[in-house]
């Protein structure tokens, strides 16, 4: 018997845990879409305000933690840990509703806020592709999108004198590069539900 094939009594932790991520393909292919249509937005208007990239910035980390939390309470059968995921989930929702609470604050600190969070999202996404490395082919793509989360978290904290307008542009070309790699390892995902 392969890794890939699960045992008819039980599955094993990473068959359950690609079980869940595969019946809930949509959901990272929404988180996708999301990234790619933040993207799109940051570079359709460059001379954005930093108030109105923290509006846009706030409603895309809500959205997308939102549905990480969301495949975190669906997936998998409960047999597989899906704390990554719920952290991830956790981390945007915050992130979303403290850009919401408190505009002028997080536009002063809002390059350490995405910054902060995507090096914990490409932390828990490059664990996450780890523990399934036995369970999926081409699991490479979720470390790679783990690994660029964090380059470009560890950038916008070590670097944060750049101006609004190149900060717009490096957070448009992260989120539709993210976006892509979410929606095409989504659609690699929807192979295993069946």
């Amino acid at each position: 018997m392969t890794n890939k094939t699960a045992d008819a009594k039980g599955l094993g932790q990473g068959a359950a845990v690609l079980h869940g991520l595969a019946n809930n393909w949509w959901l990272l292919l929404l988180r996708g879409i999301a990234a790619i249509v933040f993207g799109v937005l940051a570079f359709a208007w460059p001379g954005i305000t930093i108030l109105s990239l923290v509006f846009v910035y706030g409603a895309y980390a809500l959205v997308d933690g939102v549905f990480s939390l969301y495949a975190a309470i669906r997936g998998g059968d409960g047999a597989a840990p899906r704390w990554w995921l719920a952290v991830v989930g956790v981390a945007g929702v915050l992130a979303g509703v403290i850009s919401f609470a408190n505009p002028p604050l997080v536009a002063l600190w809002l390059l350490l806020l995405i910054g902060a969070w995507a090096i914990v999202s490409g932390i828990f996404e490059i664990v996450g592709a780890i523990r399934l490395r036995k369970e999926i082919d081409n699991e490479w793509m979720l470390i790679l999108h783990g690994v660029i989360s964090v380059i470009f978290g560890v950038l916008l904290m070590t670097m944060p004198g750049p101006g609004a307008l190149a900060m717009v542009w490096v957070i448009g070309a992260y989120s539709i590069v993210a976006g892509v790699i979410l929606s095409v390892l989504a659609f690699r995902l929807k192979k295993h539900a069946h």
